[in-house]
């Protein structure tokens, strides 16, 4: 009888709609270069990153899978925020938690130390990997190749940006089998070393396709698009400061990345023809137009709040395309 009924209770505490089978494969680390924190994740569940990713600057990041105990990711961040190392934060989470047998936790902090746990009732194939400043950790795979495969990818990836490493470890996971149900959904998020008290400005990268046929792909796409526009806005800044031949390599960067991109293609146009070269701006605005005629309508309503600031005559020019 006690036996059933604590089974009973196990089976009360982690099969709750609320909290989610997100049985995945995952990334959590520290790049030891900048300190930026991330975090990765791939699934066959519906919008796996609003319940498997959590990071926070100046903390640390917390993947928390396979039978989900959401908790673990706001109450992670909070013990790594008030001094505890990512295997002290972990302890503390799974000493209260009737259902650590079935959990999968990885933690890294702001030092990179790392800290993982799978439950030894995890599904099959279930395991994890501890590296310098990163872990890699995976349930209901297909094979047991997965973890060794993150890990590797993330270790041959030393020396690139940390969003690119940690793509790349997902990518391995997938070639390694993946989810023996297969694909939906993926996210990744990435936060800086050191908070500046402005919760609602650090995050570098949040990224998450939630329902996709094929969401690494996707999630990569979204990547080149972040970086693409991350051009574009250092192109603005150059032109804040008069830095015209910087702001045409960083426009250029991005309207590489993306050539069908009307809007890159219509800002570096009014951009070029703010700083009077209006010649080297009338082909592109001329393309855009073409295309979709409400970049046209748009031009029409800049003047009056300062973003396009031609003469009468070069407006008349360019209406007339």
């Amino acid at each position: 009888m006690a036996t059933l009924l604590s089974m009973q209770f196990l089976h009360a505490q982690v099969y709750q709609t609320k909290e989610p089978l997100a049985h995945t494969y995952s990334i959590v680390a520290r790049d030891s270069a900048t300190g930026e924190i991330g975090v990765a994740v791939q699934s066959h569940w519906f919008s796996v990153g609003t319940a498997v990713s959590w990071a926070e600057a100046g903390a640390g990041a917390v993947a928390t899978q396979s039978f989900t105990n959401r908790s673990f990711g706001i109450r992670g961040l909070n013990l790594l925020r008030n001094g505890l190392t990512a295997q002290q934060a972990l302890d503390s989470l799974l000493a209260t938690d009737e259902g650590r047998d079935v959990r999968q936790v990885a933690i890294v902090d702001v030092n990179g130390n790392v800290a993982v746990h799978t439950g030894k009732n995890c599904i099959d194939h279930a395991g994890h990997i501890k590296g310098n400043g990163f872990s890699v950790q995976s349930n209901m795979m297909l094979t047991t190749k997965v973890p060794a495969a993150m890990a590797t990818a993330f270790e041959k990836s030393k020396g690139k940006v940390l969003a690119e490493r940690l793509l790349s470890s997902l990518d391995a996971a997938q070639a390694a089998g993946g989810d023996i149900r297969g694909k939906q959904s993926a996210a990744i998020l990435i936060v800086p070393a050191k908070s500046r008290n402005q919760p609602w400005n650090e995050r570098l990268l949040d990224l998450r396709v939630d329902d996709h046929s094929n969401p690494l792909v996707e999630l990569r796409r979204l990547y080149n698009v972040q970086v693409a526009y991350e051009h574009m806005n250092n192109g603005d800044l150059a032109v804040e400061k008069n830095d015209m031949q910087k702001a045409m390599q960083e426009y250029n960067a991005a309207m590489k990345m993306f050539p069908q991109n009307l809007e890159m293609q219509y800002w570096t146009a009014i951009t070029l023809a703010n700083n009077k070269q209006l010649n080297k701006a009338l082909p592109i605005l001329k393309k855009v137009f073409a295309a979709d005629a409400n970049w046209k309508e748009l031009t029409r309503r800049l003047p009056k709040v300062g973003l396009l600031t031609v003469n009468a005559g070069e407006l008349k020019k360019i209406l007339a395309l």
